[in-house]
């Protein structure tokens, strides 16, 4: 099987690519941390995905396969001018009695992400039936062509061992583990700027 085209993600897409993320994160150690009971975090992360989704389709990069069984979403760092900042209104407004864990996640991922211009990888999803063909590692070399033009690093934070090792042999470096309070470890992890050879002209 090869892995099928990658084509940009359409505010039409936004249902179905939350959707899609929603059943993904139902065993996230992360996402079970997060919002502990089953029935509540399907309906926190279903509104919270689906804004997240949204925001990156209009001001950052929303990349999917044409069968809809794989996706990857990216952030620019800085925003992209006039980009509208997702904000803790925008976090209460879904989380619930959950907020104070989604405002500790984000605190320590704020602390940790680079103030230097970067794009930064916040959800890469395969549907299992579609897994071991290549689709993630064509999805992340569809951006990383595109990133290699500005000359950016990448960055992203994995919740489990499983990814953070796939990345890795995709020439991502992992970082020291992140711990939440009396909560699973995440892994950073960086890819390095890879900025295109330059192109001389002979005498």
């Amino acid at each position: 099987m090869n892995a099928p085209p990658i084509r940009p993600a359409q505010a039409s897409d936004v249902a179905t690519i939350a959707a899609l993320l929603t059943d993904a994160v139902a065993t996230d150690p992360v996402a079970q941390w997060l919002v502990p009971d089953p029935t509540e975090r399907q309906h926190v992360f279903h509104g919270l995905l689906a804004m997240e989704i949204d925001h990156a389709v209009e001001w950052g990069h929303v990349d999917v396969t044409l069968d809809m069984t794989a996706v990857a979403v990216w952030h620019h760092h800085p925003p992209v001018a006039g980009a509208a900042p997702l904000s803790d209104y925008h976090l209460s407004t879904f989380t619930g009695r959950a907020l104070p864990r989604f405002q500790q996640l984000h605190t320590m991922l704020h602390q940790y992400r680079s103030r230097a211009p970067h794009h930064w990888l916040t959800r890469l999803h395969v549907i299992p039936e579609a897994r071991h063909h290549g689709i993630g590692r064509t999805l992340l070399t569809h951006h990383h062509q595109r990133i290699n033009q500005l000359g950016y690093p990448v960055d992203t934070v994995t919740t489990t061992s499983t990814v953070r090792d796939f990345l890795t042999r995709q020439g991502y470096h992992a970082g020291t583990p992140l711990h939440l309070h009396d909560g699973p470890q995440l892994w950073p992890l960086r890819r390095a700027t890879r900025p295109l050879p330059l192109t001389t002209t002979a005498d």
